[in-house]
């Protein structure tokens, strides 16, 4: 028989904790956010937890089935935060822009919980509302059904797998961060010519582009490169349909 779901209020420790707060879920993945950025993406532990929130580590086992349900309940609040920071105008390529970077804005804000969730997914009813929106204006654009699903799957994919790249960059600690970043002084572009001429010749440009996120660009290329399809589509009428159907989106 499934275990049965208790609702968060019939599941809310009723005497405060140590520190005076109530535990609830919203509660839990607020001080998970906080140990993970204290503690680093490794660091959160249901001991750890408990002592952030003033609290037996068991008393997390009423709210979440385990460690692993609660790191989805963190992927949930940055996507959720993402969907509470965009507002559709009904500009398909703008909207989708908009809530791509509010999406990788979220998970940047949160990098150390961005390493440990990007990669997943919660099912979560935030997460749904994200992928509903995303759906949405796809197909409220008049992009087939079939070219809706695979541009979303590229569109999630991409701002997903920025986030947790960038994330990964921001979560190291200043010192090895600098270092990574000094490096396209210190060695590439100190290469010479004879043996490296390409890396050589674009040495400088390189230093200054290569420490920022090239999300945004491949954002924009993606979503132009939709709209052209999309643009010749309905130019040449009913038949241009099927071509934008077959977009392929490999990567």
């Amino acid at each position: 028989m499934p275990k049965q779901v208790v609702p968060e209020q019939a599941r809310r420790r009723r005497r405060p904790t140590r520190q005076g707060s109530v535990l609830s879920e919203t509660l839990i993945v607020h001080t998970a956010l906080r140990v993970l950025a204290e503690h680093g993406s490794t660091g959160l532990t249901a001991r750890r937890l408990g002592a952030a929130l003033g609290a037996d580590p068991s008393t997390l086992y009423r709210y979440f089935a385990g460690m692993d349900d609660l790191t989805r309940a963190i992927g949930e609040e940055l996507m959720g935060r993402a969907l509470d920071n965009w507002t559709a105008t009904g500009r398909w390529q703008a909207d989708l822009r908009a809530l791509g970077l509010a999406i990788h804005s979220s998970y940047l804000a949160h990098p150390q919980a961005a390493v440990l969730t990007a990669s997943r997914v919660t099912g979560r009813p935030r997460e749904i509302a994200v992928d509903e929106a995303i759906l949405g204006v796809l197909r409220g654009a008049g992009f087939p059904d079939a070219t809706a699903v695979r541009l979303y799957h590229a569109f999630i994919d991409t701002s997903l797998a920025f986030a947790a790249l960038d994330a990964g960059s921001l979560a190291l600690t200043d010192a090895a961060r600098e270092t990574d970043e000094e490096m396209w002084n210190s060695t590439y572009a100190r290469l010479p010519a004879a043996t490296h001429p390409h890396i050589a010749a674009t040495a400088r440009l390189l230093a200054g582009c290569m420490t920022h996120s090239v999300y945004p660009v491949v954002l924009d290329t993606l979503l132009n490169d939709a709209a052209a399809r999309l643009g010749t589509a309905r130019a040449n009428g009913p038949k241009g349909g099927g071509s934008v159907g077959r977009r392929s989106t490999a990567r």
